[in-house]
């Protein structure tokens, strides 16, 4: 979808801890436009895409997100955004890890390239892109990076290994979420 979303992911995590309803929900997103969307199709969705993110975690996660400073809610957003899209996940763990790993400088083009192709050879139910879709999903996700602070910037792609805020490893630790956990400790 683009982003990690975070000053978005707030307001929507203070609505799951505040146990909003259907009701309230809807007048929240669309009627108030908490999101500050510019259309009422657009709030939905950006809504719709950070409650499953979200989702996927429980309270303790969207309270460091709706309260946390500023690099513990980008963490946390992280998190519930790699257990929400594997796609992602993995490309940390099996691409930016090995990129460390061989202490290289920067991510190439190339390299999201090899992963989606070895995705397919693993998955051959995962569908073939068209070229500008496969384009802006390695775009989203190289921001996705950049907003977590693994790449310096979008331009360069220099890598740059992030201290993970402590709160954020203490919940993923404490709820035994391994996989997320170390897609992130690249």
């Amino acid at each position: 979808a683009g982003a990690l979303l975070v000053p978005e992911s707030r307001k929507i995590a203070g609505l799951l801890l505040n146990k909003t309803g259907k009701d309230a929900w809807k007048e929240a997103v669309e009627g108030q436009n908490i999101l500050q969307a510019r259309s009422i199709s657009t709030a939905k969705r950006i809504a719709a895409l950070i409650r499953s993110r979200l989702e996927l975690m429980d309270a303790g996660l969207w309270k460091l997100i709706a309260d946390g400073d500023s690099l513990v809610a980008t963490h946390a957003v992280f998190a519930a955004s790699i257990k929400h899209c594997v796609l992602l996940g993995d490309y940390l763990d099996l691409v930016v890890r090995d990129q460390f790993n061989q202490f290289e400088e920067r991510l190439s083009k190339k390299v999201w390239d090899e992963y989606i192709n070895h995705c397919r050879q693993r998955d051959p139910m995962l569908k073939e892109f068209p070229p500008t879709t496969a384009t802006k999903i390695r775009t989203n996700v190289h921001k996705i990076l950049v907003e977590a602070g693994y790449l310096r910037d979008r331009k360069s792609l220099l890598l740059q290994r992030p201290d993970v805020a402590g709160e954020v490893i203490d919940y993923l630790q404490n709820k035994n979420e391994s996989y997320v956990l170390k897609c992130m400790q690249v």
